[in-house]
């Protein structure tokens, strides 16, 4: 069997991608199940480790409800066989009664499960600070 081209495995990226980004909208615990590795490792932009238990917790608690999830400056980087994935997100919504906008990075490593599915197995979100507050990278190096 012939391995898929780059732009074939760029093409399921993107579209497991949607498939996060709609399952995250509706929290879908069943959808992000089957995005989710068993052993995920997320570090989010606050710096707390979640597994794929917390996260599946966390969209059945409803106490988070994602309004709209705008992907941007999106760049997919194929590492033998698995992919990593640098996405820009607009994200906002509910968090209790408390209205949220974030601006965040998001970098995801996705390899194929056992069963052939592209899963996630390591995540990391940041911050994107705007130019005006974001320290200059020279200040950064003293």
């Amino acid at each position: 069997m012939a391995s898929p081209s780059s732009s074939d495995v760029e093409y399921q990226i993107i579209e497991v991608e949607e498939q996060l980004r709609l399952a995250m909208l509706a929290s879908d615990v069943a959808a992000l199940n089957q995005l989710i590795a068993d052993d995920l490792i997320f570090t989010s932009h606050l710096g707390q480790v979640m597994s794929k238990q917390d996260d599946l917790a966390f969209h059945q608690a409803g106490h988070c409800q994602f309004q709209s999830i705008d992907h941007s400056e999106r760049h997919i980087q194929p590492i033998g066989d698995q992919v990593l994935v640098s996405v820009r997100v607009q994200l906002a919504g509910l968090y209790g009664e408390t209205a949220f906008t974030e601006d965040l990075r998001f970098t995801r490593l996705w390899h194929r499960s056992p069963q052939s599915l592209w899963q996630v197995i390591v995540g990391h979100s940041s911050v994107v600070q705007s130019k005006g507050n974001a320290p200059k990278l020279s200040a950064l190096q003293d």
